[in-house]
């Protein structure tokens, strides 16, 4: 554990809190470029939702691989090589010439990104301590929730001022931010190989279980996709592990309660949020909005994301990982259901008020993740720990975008988020009998 001071610890994690929301501008920036992408590109707008279909697909399944590969050989190469490719990737799918060549962008773009969410709070666990800790986790994720909220607005900006390529390439700022960040990811690995056949099998599972849960909204050959995928990786996958216990998914991680069930509870947090992110520039485009208007309505919640460290660090030092999970998956309920009466009635202030407060379960429910799973395990997994939970956080938004894309021209957006709010509920249940196991420390 290096020795740091508290303004080294805050600098790191605002950094690496800015390129964790780099990373989610991938999405909500796309989001408002949707129309004019189909246009310019001769396709239909649901065809043209593949731009943000792939890259999170890229980015649920490369979330773990990541993880284990700073394990090994520590975060500062895996962190490199993410973010210069989700730089390329921006600048292929920005001037793509062709719809299948921006979408190869947006692989790229999703599969270079998914080493930010999870090696940044891999830094941060391996540097600091405490309540240190516990304060970059915090400050982390509310700069990437202020900055994610503030994609529409970017978004919207660059469409109507300049192009919607612009918002496509808005993530290649992260290319600015990786000298600052580059002492700070001078941190060791164990120095072990990769498990390669280990690894293929976990994006095979895991690519199927995001285009399953996508489905609602791509369709049902989608659906058969990610149910082969299903059926052929998951098998595979558990008997790989049983005759490999220390390979890329140790044994000792993936049977470990804290991490599970924290993962599983945490991952209502991203659902709500990602479906919000969607569902409220959805209700105002289709009142006329226009897209950088649409984008103010989220300038509230990127500025309450600024202000939490202030509130929620105090917070988490009084409370368990557990029991603010439990708070995140509560305020995540209440956001969905406010949400649900916003969309129902067509009032803008009602959903500036939701957004709002499912900013602020984001910015409990990451860094609760991330404290719980971080204390749950040994130094020598964490990495992986750290992916594995994040993967399933990030299939959490997947649902989310899926259920509002799916069940949302069927029951009306304000049913499909007021439906969505049974998985935070099921979130609380699940995390309960965690709460004394996540608070002992691994050895």
């Amino acid at each position: 554990m290096s020795s740091t001071s508290p303004s080294d610890a805050n600098r790191v994690a605002i950094l690496l809190g800015v390129l964790f929301g780099l990373t989610g501008m991938g999405s909500a920036a796309a989001a408002i470029a949707v129309a004019p992408l189909a246009a310019a590109y001769g396709v239909g707008e649901g065809a043209a939702t593949w731009t943000i279909s792939l890259y999170a697909l890229m980015l649920g399944i490369g979330t773990a691989v990541y993880g284990r590969v700073a394990d090994l050989s520590g975060p500062r190469t895996p962190m490199t090589v993410g973010i210069v490719l989700m730089s390329t990737g921006a600048l292929i799918a920005a001037l793509a010439p062709s719809f299948p060549i921006h979408l190869v962008g947006r692989l790229a773009q999703g599969a270079g990104a998914a080493a930010v969410p999870t090696l940044g709070a891999a830094v941060l666990s391996a540097r600091y301590s405490g309540k240190e800790k516990s304060a970059a986790l915090v400050r982390l994720a509310s700069i990437a929730a202020a900055v994610t909220s503030l994609g529409p607005l970017a978004g919207g900006t660059v469409v109507d001022v300049l192009d919607w390529r612009f918002a496509i390439a808005l993530p290649m700022l992260g290319l600015l931010v990786l000298p600052l960040i580059w002492p700070a990811m001078h941190v060791g690995g164990t120095g072990a190989r990769l498990d390669f056949v280990g690894a293929g099998l976990t994006a095979l599972a895991a690519g199927g279980a995001v285009l399953l849960v996508q489905s609602p909204s791509t369709g049902v050959g989608v659906a058969l996709a990610g149910g082969v995928l299903l059926v052929l990786g998951v098998p595979a996958t558990i008997a790989w592990v049983r005759r490999h216990p220390d390979g890329f998914l140790p044994v000792e991680v993936i049977s470990n309660p804290a991490v599970v069930r924290s993962a599983f509870a945490a991952a209502a947090v991203p659902a709500a949020w990602f479906a919000l992110l969607i569902a409220v520039p959805a209700v105002l485009l289709d009142r006329g909005w226009d897209a950088w208007t649409v984008g103010l309505v989220l300038v509230p919640s990127g500025i309450v994301g600024l202000l939490m460290p202030r509130v929620i660090g105090p917070l988490m030092n009084r409370l368990e990982p557990p029991r603010s999970l439990m708070v995140a998956s509560a305020i995540s309920v209440g956001s969905l259901l406010l949400a649900a009466l916003g969309a129902g009635f067509g009032s803008p202030p009602v959903l500036v008020a939701a957004v709002v407060l499912v900013t602020v379960a984001f910015g409990i429910g990451q860094p609760a993740l991330s404290a719980a799973v971080g204390a749950a395990v040994k130094e020598s997994v964490r990495g992986v720990a750290l992916g594995v939970a994040t993967l399933v956080f990030m299939v959490g938004g997947s649902v989310g975008a899926a259920v509002v894309g799916g069940l949302g021209p069927a029951l009306g957006l304000g049913p499909a988020i007021g439906f969505l709010a049974l998985m935070p509920l099921a979130g609380l249940v699940v995390v309960s009998p965690t709460r004394r196991i996540v608070s002992e420390p691994a050895r």
